[in-house]
């Protein structure tokens, strides 16, 4: 990596604000389609927009403060940060709100938050710190990736168990594209690679029942269409119904006529692309490609190692979890609760994207400071 940049102090001009009205412009969107989504469900369902808009003001106050907080003291407050989320996850084992069956949710005065969410953070940066820790600069072998894998391992296996293997899985792919970003030993990842080859197929007798038939279902969702293939076929015919050009703003039939499952959460992107059609969907997923791009930038010209590496963490953050939802929508993927970020509802998933691009914001505005 090229940590470049000339050491002079930081200025304000030197904020993105290119990020930011990405971030923003998406955001929008996620309001403006959650609102077709619900025009003409339940009375409770007609609200969300409102309370997604009140998430994003709330969601905007988190990201200033994570740009403020210069990010090597974040970096000092790794192991606290870890700790509290870490705690979060063991009480929502012990009480935590049960909703859908499963038990991931804290209420905290009528506010239902995931801490599963926020955990992907905790992650990012403590796995950050412990690379940046690594006194020698040659690639990491298996003695130097035991410890940061164990720390990862305890939230995995708390979240697996709740039952959320999709966001569990999701601390995993952090770690291992940070790891890979900061340098493997060519032995230690053929050994891992092996490994995993060998025991992938044992996996699945540990998967639940509901869980090999998603699996099944993606192989054959027409299998059983009123039952496991339901989501897959429903959200299929939602976006190539949208053809070309899409029916128009307001205008979908698979959400309007309750066809559509999930539909202002998991399977947002199908209402979207349903409306505004091929062209149209291309368009917004050019906006995330720019907003990666723009993150890859940041990565390129940070400070130091730890900047980094933090940002590669919120850039494999920000892209999977866009690549695996479209995907899933588009019956390439399993089905699982990964959100769209900044468009699918949920104050916990949207908090925890804009503090992601929060950090992001603080590295770019720190790349040219001397003040550590």
């Amino acid at each position: 990596m090229n940590y470049g940049g000339s050491v002079e102090q930081g200025r304000f001009k030197d904020f993105d604000s290119m990020l930011l009205g990405m971030t923003l412009l998406l955001a929008a969107a996620g309001v403006l389609a959650i609102y077709s989504a619900n025009m003409q469900s339940e009375p409770h369902l007609q609200g969300l927009y409102l309370r997604q808009a009140m998430w994003i003001g709330i969601a905007l106050v988190a990201a200033g403060i994570a740009t403020a907080v210069d990010y090597h003291l974040i970096q000092r407050l790794a192991y606290p940060i870890y700790a509290l989320l870490l705690s979060a996850l063991i009480f929502v084992e012990v009480s935590g709100h049960i909703a859908g069956g499963a038990q991931r949710w804290l209420n905290l005065g009528g506010v239902n938050l995931q801490p599963s969410e926020m955990m992907k953070l905790a992650v990012i940066i403590l796995t950050a710190h412990l690379l940046d820790a690594k006194e020698s600069e040659e690639n990491l072998g298996f003695r130097e990736l035991a410890f940061p894998l164990l720390m990862v391992a305890i939230p995995f296996l708390l979240v697996a168990k709740q039952p959320d293997l999709g966001t569990a899985g999701i601390y995993l792919i952090l770690f291992g594209g940070m790891a890979l970003v900061n340098g493997i030993r060519k032995g230690t990842l053929v050994t891992v690679a092996g490994l995993v080859a060998i025991l992938l197929p044992s996996g699945w007798f540990l998967l639940k029942e509901y869980q090999k038939n998603r699996i099944l279902t993606l192989l054959n969702p027409e299998a059983d269409p009123m039952g496991q293939g339901y989501h897959t076929i429903q959200s299929k015919i939602a976006i190539g119904s949208g053809g070309l050009w899409g029916k128009g703003i307001f205008e979908g039939t698979q959400s309007k006529l309750n066809f559509l499952p999930e539909k202002h959460t998991d399977f947002i992107f199908s209402v979207v692309t349903e409306e505004i059609g091929f062209f149209g969907s291309l368009v917004l997923i050019a906006l995330f490609f720019f907003l990666v791009m723009r993150l890859i930038d940041i990565i390129r010209h940070a400070r130091d190692k730890f900047g980094a590496l933090l940002v590669t963490g919120v850039t494999i953050f920000i892209s999977f979890h866009a690549l695996y939802n479209m995907g899933m929508t588009l019956g390439l993927f399993p089905i699982v609760g990964v959100p769209l970020p900044f468009i699918s509802y949920g104050g916990s998933s949207l908090v925890t994207n804009f503090i992601a691009i929060g950090l992001a914001l603080n590295v770019s505005l720190r790349r040219f400071s001397s003040e550590f």
